[in-house]
């Protein structure tokens, strides 16, 4: 969700992408919250950080969204960057009725909107990574 608000409200001035620590496959709630604000994520694709590293790619910084409590599982991207680190719920944990998860799914989404916001109106650095 991160990188899809970062790459929709930089105008091009940044360039984000995504990575967990293993490649999976996209939340369905995700995708279907994402896509009542607007931003169509069912064709997207999950990698892992390390593959990002492997391509050698550098960054100016890199975001990190993990919720507290999982805090040790988050990915650490080695190398010389600022770092920023958000804790957000994670959507695939969240359990309840099909209507809740997506209710608080929305929250989510709401709350990393907003901080990718304030982040653009923080930061004016041409090329953050999440």
């Amino acid at each position: 969700m991160a990188e899809a608000f970062l790459n929709k409200y930089g105008n091009g001035q940044y360039a984000a992408e995504s990575a967990g620590l293993e490649p999976g496959k996209m939340n369905p709630n995700v995708v279907k919250v994402m896509q009542e604000a607007g931003i169509d994520l069912s064709q997207k694709g999950t990698q892992g950080v390390f593959d990002l590293f492997r391509k050698g790619t550098h960054y100016n910084a890199v975001i990190t969204v993990c919720d507290g409590a999982s805090a040790e599982q988050c990915p650490l991207f080695p190398g010389r960057v600022k770092r920023v680190a958000w804790s957000f719920e994670d959507p695939s944990l969240l359990k309840g009725t099909q209507d809740e998860i997506l209710q608080h799914t929305r929250r989510v989404r709401d709350e990393i909107d907003q901080a990718i916001q304030n982040f653009i109106k923080e930061f004016s650095i041409v090329s953050y990574w999440i």
